[in-house]
């Protein structure tokens, strides 16, 4: 089994993904909007794509609640934003609900919770996403809402190691550099739940630890920092390789990412080639 999880490019699997993903043998597949229209449709695909993929692959959602959400009315209910959450309770109670929704959904993987830290002055592609400007409000909320996703026998992962809560810009578009030097309130909410199964790394530059490159792809920062500091030794995947902070080819991009540390790599555009591309590139985990 290859260490990628890969998204596809539409509400049915094409011929050619169909053989891609069963001659390859990827870790999983990773599902947006774009590949769910309502619940039969999404039903009969993931039927299909397990039919597929390697026994104990993952079928993985970016489900978060609020404005991250993919499974969406009318067949779908809301989930109000992990931002607007109060108590302990309330967080159990929203990852239980999380969790019930996209196990019914088909799916294994919940891409949550985000336990970055709001930040004043920061880029708004966190904002609501993050639970508190508080760590150790964060660091325990966040911590019930996995237990509620886990309860429902569903895999969470806490997003995005070793913190996003302070990039100025938004990693999809751009690299963000964090200058500061003193990020311990940033790293408190994932060192408290350290022991969580999975953790998705963040696209930014952490100066004080790697000047050049971010955490996706430094072998310093997943070393010193996410195993070492912070003491993750769960599963790590990277952040979606497509995004704009990175550079290099798919293939590049992916190779790059396990070399530094991650356990997988996540693609999730969906297109073909650079499908191909990764999956050429990447040999199959031991």
């Amino acid at each position: 089994m290859k260490p990628v999880i890969l998204g596809i490019s539409g509400p049915r699997l094409l011929a050619a993904e169909r053989a891609m993903l069963r001659d390859h043998a990827p870790k999983g597949v990773i599902f947006f909007s774009r590949n769910i229209e309502n619940v039969v449709q999404l039903t009969e695909l993931t039927v299909e794509l397990r039919d597929v993929l390697p026994p104990g692959a993952v079928l993985m959602l970016d489900q978060e609640g609020g404005r991250v959400a993919r499974l969406r009315p009318p067949h779908w209910p809301v989930l109000a934003a992990a931002g607007t959450l109060q108590t302990a309770d309330a967080a159990y109670a929203h990852g239980s609900a999380l969790g019930a929704m996209v196990r019914a959904a088909g799916f294994n993987v919940a891409a949550a919770p985000v336990l970055d830290v709001r930040r004043p002055g920061a880029s708004d592609v966190v904002g609501d996403r993050a639970i508190s400007d508080d760590p150790d409000v964060v660091a325990e909320l966040g911590g019930r809402l996995a237990a509620g996703i886990m309860a429902e026998g569903v895999t969470p992962v806490m997003k995005h190691i070793p913190g996003h809560g302070r990039a100025r810009v938004d990693s999809h578009l751009a690299l963000p550099v964090v200058a500061e030097a003193d990020l311990r309130g940033d790293f408190l909410p994932f060192a408290r739940n350290r022991t969580l199964p999975w953790a998705m790394t963040a696209h930014v530059v952490y100066e004080q630890y790697d000047p050049v490159l971010p955490a996706t792809i430094s072998a310093r920062v997943i070393d010193k920092v996410i195993r070492g500091e912070i003491g993750f030794l769960g599963t790590l995947i990277s952040d979606d390789l497509a995004m704009g902070a990175l550079r290099g080819t798919p293939g590049e991009r992916a190779a790059a990412a396990l070399a530094a540390g991650c356990d997988i790599a996540l693609y999730c555009p969906g297109d073909m080639a650079g499908n191909r591309e990764i999956l050429a590139s990447v040999r199959d985990a031991p």
